[in-house]
């Protein structure tokens, strides 16, 4: 004669189901962040120095570089004086934090232009 099968239980399968997708939400990266290095002026940690400087001012409504709006690098380029250069960025409160990293890009663009961002 035939014995009857029990019923089986979903409970562990259950289980080891959750722990797989626990595993996978806990081990997978669903953005990546970057990094952009910025030096910022500290009170008496600048001295003289013979490079001409370009200020750079970061608002709501965009970038102006020694009062002229800057759009892309071509215009930067126009600005920019022959030879290594420093640029102060100066970001007012109504900036947006894209703003600053869109900013960057475009000042960093610079040959020989080290950027310093003011507080």
């Amino acid at each position: 004669m035939r014995k009857a099968r029990g019923r089986l239980s979903m409970t562990s399968l259950i289980d080891v189901i959750f722990l797989l997708l626990l595993f996978f939400m806990l081990s997978s990266t669903f953005s990546r962040f970057g990094e952009i290095p910025l030096n910022s002026a500290a009170s008496g940690a600048g001295g003289a120095s013979d490079q001409p400087v370009l200020f750079a001012r970061l608002t709501g409504t965009g970038l102006s570089v020694n009062g002229r709006e800057i759009t892309d690098e071509t215009t930067l380029a126009a600005l920019r004086p022959d030879g290594p250069v420093r640029v102060l960025l100066s970001v007012d409160d109504t900036a947006l934090a894209q703003g600053l990293v869109d900013a960057v890009v475009i000042l960093r663009a610079l040959p020989d232009a080290t950027l310093t961002v003011l507080e």
